[in-house]
């Protein structure tokens, strides 16, 4: 563990949140300008959230975050958390961070100019390393664990497309067994794969999507919304067959069921964030026979809907289980009661009058709106931040809870 940040430090740090609060995204993206002239460093990241702008955004958000809380590092643990989780699928090392420190500060060099003092540099120098190593520190504890783990691999391990399965007009079931024939290390349901895809003309990009299957110890399976900008959606859906091979690294992330839920469980989704709580239903329906679940999904109509005829086998079979389909936009052949539950939009007024709303703990995955709108509204109807959990896609620079 890093030694303490010095007074001197701090202060220097937090006196420069005003300059991080006006040009932080330009301070970032400067930053990945100078990364980005090195390669093997180029070549770790996902380079869709670059050219979206979401990434510059969220790294510009979590830096003045750190800033503004580097008194008190307890308020950015979670992020800390996230981004080891991001690092260890996305395979960065130790050896990689000196390369994001030489940016990050030749960026603040060279966007503030003159106002970055040799102080003011030193500071964040000493930030930054003191940052790094408790990421360092945390991102090797998770690698021991998953080293450790039955089935468990370091870096990119080869995939067989098992299976390819159309679950709805735009989602695409993908069942994933290890090429060497092993056995792989049990997830826990809501985590993610990372993927390593050569696109044409994009050698090496990475991608991350959702487990969609309960942890079995033998395969995995990701079920992916097919994006018409999106390459490789497009590359999976449109190009991978049974039998191709795809490389991924371990399970990785923050937003999982937990492994003894102490309460009824609420899975909440939109669209095709139904994939995390696909795989955390399957795992209640095989470990969790007492425990009361309710699956509410909102999907916009049934050419679109996925995995429904499943979700409703598990429900059946474990028989503590609800499920409800909101369509939003139903076509002229759907009909609440037959290929859905409600017409309109999942509420909280409606979670409130059919869950356990007071009981329960909240799992949440869909667009970063549906995010904003049922985290922030939980909590306005007293749900404590404990017990709401949430999985953005991807990086976000937006406040989800308010």
């Amino acid at each position: 563990m890093a030694a303490a940040l010095s007074a001197e430090t701090i202060a220097r740090v937090k006196a420069t949140v005003p300059a991080l609060a006006e040009h932080g995204e330009a301070i970032t993206l400067a930053m990945y300008a100078r990364l980005f002239q090195d390669a093997h460093i180029k070549a770790l990241f996902n380079h869709a959230n670059q050219s979206s702008g979401a990434q510059p955004k969220a790294l510009a958000g979590a830096v003045l975050a750190y800033a503004q809380n580097i008194d008190n590092l307890g308020v950015v643990l979670p992020v800390v958390e996230r981004i080891a989780q991001k690092h260890v699928g996305y395979h960065i090392l130790a050896e990689h961070y000196p390369f994001v420190a030489e940016a990050l500060l030749g960026a603040i060099k060279a966007v503030l100019g003159e106002a970055a003092t040799d102080e003011i540099l030193a500071a964040w120098g000493e930030a930054y390393w003191f940052l790094a190593d408790i990421l360092i520190d945390r991102e090797a504890a998770i690698r021991a664990g998953i080293e450790a783990a039955d089935g468990g691999w370091t870096g990119w391990r080869d995939f067989v497309v098992a299976e390819k399965v159309r679950e709805s007009a735009v989602i695409t079931s993908f069942v994933l067994r290890p090429r060497d024939g092993g056995r792989v290390i049990t997830h826990k349901p809501g985590q993610y794969l990372t993927f390593r895809f050569d696109l044409p003309g994009a050698p090496g990009e990475k991608r991350n999507y959702s487990i969609s299957a309960g942890p079995n110890g033998e395969s995995y399976r990701i079920s992916v919304k097919r994006e018409d900008l999106g390459a490789a959606s497009r590359f999976l859906h449109d190009q991978i067959q049974v039998g191709d091979v795809l490389s991924a690294t371990p399970p990785a992330g923050d937003f999982f069921l937990a492994d003894q839920p102490a309460r009824p469980v609420v899975l909440l989704s939109g669209g095709v964030g139904l994939t995390p709580m696909v795989s955390m239903l399957e795992h209640i329906a095989q470990a969790h026979p007492e425990l009361e679940a309710h699956f509410v999904h909102g999907a916009l109509n049934s050419d679109v809907h996925a995995l429904d005829g499943h979700v409703r086998t598990l429900a059946k079979d474990h028989g503590g289980v609800t499920v409800t389909t909101f369509y939003s936009a139903p076509l002229a052949g759907d009909q609440a009661g037959r290929t859905h539950d409600v017409d309109g939009f999942i509420s909280i007024d409606w979670l409130k009058a059919n869950t356990p709303f007071a009981q329960a703990d909240f799992y949440l995955c869909g667009p970063t709106p549906f995010l904003k709108v049922f985290v922030q509204g939980l909590a306005a109807a007293g749900v404590p931040a404990d017990r709401i959990h949430y999985e953005v896609f991807g990086p976000t620079a937006e406040a989800i809870a308010a």
